[in-house]
């Protein structure tokens, strides 16, 4: 019998495992990779989001879209959340199935604008308690594949969470502004100042946590934008 390489063992696994346990496309059932969530064609079909929004407004009850006067608080997003969507997040984010964040990068760099020459990628940090429970940030995987996408760099751990805020799905509109005041500190302002950063979170629902996230980046001096796989409106 022909031995295996240690190299080629890894992808000989993958190759068992999806032939044992072939994945299927929750919108369809047709075949999907283990790492995709969705085929082609059903990715294809999420609602696309053509303009960016405002996470002040947004976070204030307001029309997030064509804001003109907060400057520092766009958001780029791709999508428009749906039950689409929702597959893949709640894959990535609850299934333990943090490679999918590699195959989203074109679709994060899809909503950013060619003018925006970002310097810097950062992560919406989770709390290092929630990160251990978990395994690992999601946003941090999404901001990962932002940054290889754009061939721009990424700094790691350069937001962090100073409390240990309750889960933002849980709460309404106020209780969520209110869970994250102040919740957020720039670890290396030095780096920052003066830089333009993309910050990467999963979902933006109320924006009161990338809103969070941009005015701590906005007081350090960095000329900053969100950037989220959809908006759940």
């Amino acid at each position: 019998m022909a031995e295996v390489s240690p190299a080629a063992a890894p992808s000989l696994a993958s190759a068992l495992l999806a032939f044992a346990l072939p994945q299927r496309c929750p919108g369809c059932g047709a075949p999907a990779g283990a790492d995709a969530v969705l085929c082609t064609a059903c990715l294809a079909r999420i609602p696309a989001l053509a303009t960016p929004i405002c996470s002040r407004c947004l976070s204030a009850g307001r029309d997030p879209h064509g804001c003109r006067r907060h400057g520092g608080r766009q958001v780029f997003v791709p999508w428009l959340y749906d039950e689409r969507v929702a597959a893949i997040v709640h894959a990535l984010k609850y299934g333990g199935r943090p490679a999918i964040a590699a195959r989203l990068g074109a679709a994060l760099a899809s909503a950013v604008p060619a003018a925006w020459n970002a310097d810097l990628v950062l992560e919406v940090p989770l709390h290092p308690a929630r990160e251990r429970e978990r395994g690992y940030n999601q946003a941090a995987e999404l901001a990962e594949a932002l940054s290889r996408s754009l061939a721009v760099p990424r700094l790691p751990g350069a937001l962090r969470r100073t409390r240990n805020t309750h889960a933002q799905a849980r709460l309404g509109q106020h209780a969520r502004r209110a869970n994250v005041a102040n919740a957020f500190a720039a670890i290396r302002p030095w780096a920052l100042r003066g830089r333009r950063v993309l910050v990467v979170d999963d979902v933006v629902t109320t924006g009161a946590t990338l809103e969070a996230c941009l005015a701590t980046l906005g007081a350090e001096g960095a000329v900053a934008a969100g950037v989220a796989l959809a908006w759940a409106p």
